[in-house]
């Protein structure tokens, strides 16, 4: 009676949340049915997904309306999440709306004049609670596809006043919500402990499908990890995986629920996770609260009997559908060899690490790394190089926040000190720019991946391309493509006739520079001359000139 028990205190726990939200009164955002693109807690790169992603049909322009009675607290332009609106309701959260085309009345024109008044598409407003209240099914601006957006759709985020933390939406909107489909597994891992534990004979992480032809087998500690995704009737998009429940030989061992978590927690992903597998375990430095083990090894299992031992994995929606998927692995006795590394390349998870080479200084505080890293170093010189290449792990380790490293300059053939820069190297040998700036000899940059490096020298000025330029006063609208192959684009401005004209990237996956003129300023009816400087993340500047009419 063990499992069943747990399953419907796991449903109860469901319904009990799924009530509490809907008492919190809110109504939906649009007045059309709702379906996501993408939910709360899916994994991201770097982070988890702060919110629900709503359709909007493929277009923009939709009614985005207030949730409740409260007033708009934060109105932002910027590059990465495009037209923003936080609202703060009377019933302790807030909301952030992203990716919207426009914000409404008195609230465009001042983000307007304040972009004029700072010559700048980026701005940044907080208003006073009296200044723009808002009553529930208000519309208060229209959806988008701005900033890092790959379609239109309606980014929303739900944060609780009083904790500060992000939580997920879902449940609030439960009685709009069509969805009777449970998560699906694809896929297993094993993760033998370093110098702990084998699997089918090896040391490495191991994936399977959900039923392998050959038996698994393993010896000594081992950690598990699912692969899965929630799904909703009526549309193709696939989503993260509310509650994840582990039980060995039904003994629960590990449970994930992926209901709030913190700014601060949104890099512990990369502890949590590996690809798109789910561990079912904690590294030493991970601290994210939603990972609760319950067996005293976080999460490990011991496999020290010849036998099989039975793993049962319960998979939940944040609605309650419930799915249940079962291996087993067979104990059995293997070699487990022990670590054998040089310890100026081990980086211990719980203390200070340095790193000295020649050229090369590294500080990683405490409380950077989430497990011991076994660093495969290696330094490459080549003929002509300004600096030397370091590997500080072929694999790219991330790091929970910014740490300082330097790397000294072997020669300098360019006397401007600002056209050095840091760069990383992918795993094809691609370079891309990392940072940082000169001092003494050396470059100095702040890193959060432990990966390949060395310094590289940008002198070549951004490339300005211009898009349709004989439609530009037929279609009011001015676009220009700004490229730039090393540091990329840093910053940018535009004037028409000698004055500022308002330039944005409404989508900076797309990365176009545009102008609407009927929010330029300019009379109509006459010819213009407009004037483009891109500048890059070195310095390095372009120029140019051309003439429309409108």
């Amino acid at each position: 009676m063990k499992n069943p028990l747990r399953l419907l205190s796991l449903c109860t726990l469901f319904v009990v949340l799924g009530i509490q939200a809907q008492d919190k009164g809110f109504v939906p955002p649009f007045d059309f049915p709702l379906t996501f693109s993408g939910n709360f807690g899916e994994i991201r790169a770097n982070h988890f997904h702060g919110g629900l992603d709503f359709k909007t049909g493929g277009v923009s322009g939709k009614p985005v309306r207030a949730l409740a009675d409260g007033y708009v607290s934060r109105i932002r332009v910027t590059h990465g999440s495009g037209y923003v609106l936080h609202v703060t309701y009377k019933n302790g959260y807030t909301t952030i709306n992203r990716h919207l085309s426009a914000f409404v009345g008195e609230m465009a024109r001042r983000v307007e004049n304040l972009q004029y008044e700072e010559e700048s598409w980026e701005v940044d407003i907080t208003p006073a609670p009296d200044e723009y209240p808002v009553h529930a099914g208000q519309v208060m601006a229209l959806s988008g596809n701005t900033g890092y957006s790959f379609g239109p759709h309606l980014h929303l985020d739900f944060i609780e006043d009083k904790t500060g933390d992000s939580v997920d939406p879902l449940p609030f909107f439960r009685k709009y919500v069509k969805d009777h489909t449970a998560p699906r597994a694809q896929g297993i891992m094993l993760f033998p402990q370093a110098g702990k534990g084998a699997v089918n004979g090896k040391q490495t992480p191991q994936s399977f499908p959900l039923k392998p032809g050959k038996p698994v087998t393993a010896w000594g500690w081992v950690g598990i990890g699912i692969r899965a995704y929630d799904y909703m009737e009526g549309v193709s998009n696939k989503y993260g995986v509310h509650t994840v429940v582990l039980e060995v030989d039904s003994q629960e061992v590990f449970r994930s629920v992926v209901d709030r978590f913190s700014d601060e927690e949104n890099r512990y992903i990369n502890s949590w996770t590996y690809g798109q597998y789910m561990k079912s375990f904690i590294d030493p430095g991970n601290r994210l609260r939603l990972l609760h083990a319950s067996n005293g090894q976080r999460g490990l299992v011991l496999i020290d009997e010849e036998r099989p031992y039975r793993f049962v994995y319960t998979l939940s929606d944040a609605l309650g559908n419930t799915s249940k998927v079962s291996f087993t692995v067979q104990g059995k006795r293997m070699e487990v060899k022990p670590v054998q590394h040089r310890e100026k390349y081990i980086l211990h998870w719980d203390r200070v690490n340095v790193l000295q080479e020649p050229g090369l200084y590294l500080a990683i505080p405490k409380g950077m790394l989430y497990e011991d890293a076994y660093l495969d170093y290696a330094v490459r010189a080549d003929s002509g190089d300004i600096a030397l290449t370091y590997r500080l792990n072929g694999t790219n380790i991330p790091l929970h926040s910014y740490c300082d490293m330097s790397i000294g300059l072997r020669r300098m053939p360019v006397a401007d000190s600002t056209k050095y820069y840091v760069a990383g190297i992918n795993r094809r040998g691609k370079k891309y720019y990392v940072g940082g700036h000169y001092e003494d000899g050396q470059m100095k940059v702040r890193i959060r991946e432990l990966g390949t490096y060395t310094v590289a020298i940008d002198t070549a000025p951004p490339v300005l391309t211009p898009v349709n330029p004989k439609n530009w006063g037929r279609t009011g609208r001015i676009v220009l493509k700004a490229r730039d192959k090393e540091t990329g684009v840093y910053s940018y401005r535009g004037t028409i006739d000698g004055h500022y004209a308002l330039f944005g990237k409404p989508n900076s996956i797309q990365g176009n520079l545009v102008c609407e003129l009927s929010h330029a300023r300019i009379e109509k009816g006459k010819r213009h001359r407009l004037e483009m400087t891109v500048t890059d993340a070195c310095g390095n500047q372009t120029t140019e000139w051309y003439d429309f009419t409108w």
